[in-house]
């Protein structure tokens, strides 16, 4: 299979296993006290949308850069595991109802993420910075849980 192929399968996974924990219209998570710069919820699709596309093309790109082998099966394992985390937060935070849980889970993605964008990067530096704001895009995340969190304990 083609790198590309297998990063957007990943990918796309990842957005439709994630999808399914998330529950952001339930009585538990309208009744939660939100910070005043949480975004709107139309914000969460029009933000993950391209950053879902933009890891799948530069994971695709980065994995394409090496030859198959070893490197090659590194890059998609670290993408993979990138992307459990990634859909695992939703079911953390919204199936679990727990803002601690899913501050766990972002430690984990935090630390995914950094492998991740180092590990594209080492390949194709234009793939590495493909994935800077899907990054910053969870630093955010990580400060809204957070916040959550601690307004709620």
């Amino acid at each position: 299979m083609r790198p590309s192929l297998a990063t957007g399968a990943m990918t796309t996974a990842a957005a439709v296993v994630g999808s399914l924990g998330t529950k952001p219209d339930s009585e538990w998570y309208r009744s939660l006290d939100k910070p005043s710069w949480q975004p709107p919820p139309v914000a969460f699709p029009l933000v993950w949308t391209p950053l879902y596309a933009s890891i799948a093309w530069a994971t695709g790109r980065a994995a394409a850069a090496s030859p198959p082998g070893p490197d090659r099966r590194r890059m998609l394992a670290v993408t993979g595991a990138d992307l459990v985390a990634n859909a695992g937060w939703n079911w953390a935070f919204f199936t679990a109802r727990s803002p601690a849980g899913g501050l766990g889970v972002l430690g984990l993605l935090n630390t995914a993420n950094v492998v991740l964008l180092r590990e594209a990067a080492r390949r194709d530096r234009r793939a590495g910075a493909a994935l800077a704001p899907y990054a910053a895009w969870c630093g955010f995340a990580t400060a809204l849980n957070l916040a959550i969190w601690r307004r709620n304990r």
